[in-house]
């Protein structure tokens, strides 16, 4: 159990989405980077779907009001418990009254702070996720905002942890370093972030000289960019001739150009659906590097093929299973 003493807003529960509802107008909404989710869950030895809160802006203060193991994934956000410096990608035992202080990010944009059993939050329509637009699920449908009191799941697994938790903690490295993509240079600076992409179903309707530059000159991640979606600037896409169409699906990763040639790329909370024609689609496997490109960050497209996407996503699992062998190891040595 914790409480909020961050007065910073914007943070919200979380779990890996919910699925299977965008035919009635639901979106996933979810956590934008699933990896560090999913790694924090497995360094608790939590279920996979477990809910964590999702934290975009810094400085934010919990207090434990109890006993409880705890990870850290997503940014580095220079992690202070009761002032000593935490690793980040690192999971600690916490004790009563002690407080977590993230400071603003040396790198990445979005931290993930898991407790060990998950967060305590009634299950709406499959998911504990919160539903910003629609108000419903995570805590009361909202944001999380100062004086309120999050409880874990209290399970025998979670006690397990905490009686057998290393005083020192654990931790593993970062995905960014081990999946590294694009100029390892620009990546260690946070200067620019690379995906790859797979053309869509408007692709060819783009003049040649748009499609070049889609592909070679950086993309900014405009100030006017949120979890439903990251609205870009840079040279405008031109379409060989207007294009209008009827709305139809998307799904997170979608890159759209609306009438003013900028694109937006769907994101965890966007709506169902859209008119604008699609240019391309971030892989699934590289979703949850935007979800780590802070605000005026360079974007790079990198073109790809349905193969190669499916590999990537090959790869992210590789990752996390050797999350998982270390976490399995860990349990052992205490025993």
């Amino acid at each position: 159990m914790i409480e909020i003493l961050s007065a910073i807003p914007l943070s919200s529960v979380q779990d890996l989405g919910r699925d299977g509802y965008l035919r009635y107008g639901v979106g996933t909404s979810g956590a934008m980077d699933r990896l560090a989710l999913a790694a924090g869950n497995i360094l608790l030895g939590n279920p996979d779907n477990s809910a964590a809160i999702e934290i975009p802006f810094f400085p934010f203060e919990v207090r434990f009001l109890e006993d409880i193991a705890f990870a850290l994934t997503g940014a580095d956000a220079a992690a202070e418990l009761d002032g000593h410096a935490m690793p980040p990608w690192w999971t600690l035992q916490a004790r009563k009254g002690q407080v977590l202080r993230l400071n603003p990010t040396r790198r990445g944009a979005r931290c993930y702070l898991a407790l060990a059993g998950g967060v305590n939050v009634p299950v709406v329509l499959g998911s504990r996720s919160t539903q910003l637009r629609g108000e419903f699920g995570g805590y009361c449908g909202r944001n999380l905002k100062q004086g309120d009191v999050i409880r874990a799941i209290q399970c025998g697994e979670r006690r397990e942890i905490s009686d057998r938790f290393p005083a020192a903690g654990f931790g593993v490295e970062p995905p960014e370093f081990v999946l590294p993509q694009g100029d390892l240079e620009s990546i260690a600076q946070g200067t620019r972030t690379f995906v790859r992409v797979l053309p869509a179903a408007e692709y060819d309707c783009y003049e040649e000289a748009s499609l070049e530059s889609f592909w070679n000159k950086d993309w900014k991640i405009s100030a006017q960019s949120d979890r439903y979606g990251y609205r870009l600037e840079g040279l405008a896409l031109v379409p060989k001739r207007t294009l209008e169409q009827r709305s139809h699906g998307i799904v997170p990763g979608v890159i759209q150009v609306p009438p003013s040639g900028q694109p937006i790329i769907q994101l965890r909370d966007a709506q169902p659906s859209g008119g604008y024609p699609k240019i391309g689609t971030v892989i699934e496997a590289d979703l949850w590097r935007l979800a780590q490109a802070d605000l005026c960050t360079q974007l790079r497209f990198v073109k790809t093929t349905y193969d190669e996407a499916v590999a990537a996503l090959d790869t992210v699992d590789d990752y996390l299973n050797r999350v998982r062998r270390l976490a399995e190891l860990y349990k052992l040595s205490m025993r």
